[in-house]
């Protein structure tokens, strides 16, 4: 979140400020209104060499302004720094201090509340006419603890991970060299994305610039 900003633009990368752009978003099915933050993520490298076509592409993620104060507080003081520094004679990072003080992430799946909502907002051209659909997916934290002892976060993230694995031990997606998930059949991917737990929709919305 600290680092700067890498989005695509007119047949290039753009780098920016980071957090340095933001707007509101209304999640589907009453999830509710947040404050999205573009950032760079690694798959725009990816998927901007294998969809050259790609006008723009851009990666946004919700957090809470408490969460950007806290952010920013710890920033200021040195303590989200990577570089060592001497504290009563040893060298110790910031960061790595920092981590071992704030809660170990396993140990927050009982007290997560909410749901997320992970998605694909796409503008393009169809039949002379611009159009503009939303591909997303809803998860609900305290229904993935009860199922498997961890939150939507972690099922977001393994569940995928192992549909990729299974589409590759199955051959469906299996051929010599290294390829990128958008370079298969993204078919047997998203129809096992419905039976694994993480159920998709899509609806169409009001084109904008």
């Amino acid at each position: 979140m600290s680092a700067e900003c890498r989005h695509w633009e007119d047949g290039q990368f753009v780098t920016t400020a980071p957090m340095s752009e933001s707007r509101s978003f209304e999640c589907p099915e009453g999830v509710g209104t947040y404050s999205i933050y573009r950032m760079y993520h690694e798959e725009l490298e990816s998927l901007t060499l294998n969809f050259p076509t790609l006008k723009r592409a851009q990666f946004w993620m919700s957090f809470s302004e408490n969460y950007l104060k806290h952010l920013e507080v710890l920033k200021n003081v040195g303590m989200t720094g990577i570089e060592p520094v001497e504290f009563n004679g040893q060298q110790i990072v910031p960061l790595q201090f920092l981590k071992a003080l704030l809660p170990e992430p396993s140990t927050l799946g009982p007290r997560t509340r909410g749901k997320t909502c992970i998605g694909c907002d796409v503008t393009g051209i169809k039949d002379g006419k611009p159009r503009r659909m939303y591909l997303y997916q809803i998860c609900d934290h305290q229904a993935c603890y009860r199922e498997v002892g961890s939150q939507a976060i972690s099922y977001t993230t393994g569940v995928p991970a192992m549909i990729g694995a299974k589409m590759m031990l199955q051959g469906t997606w299996h051929r010599p060299g290294v390829w990128n998930m958008e370079e298969f059949d993204p078919d047997p991917f998203m129809d096992d994305m419905n039976r694994y737990g993480l159920p998709w929709s899509v609806i169409e919305l009001e084109p904008r610039d």
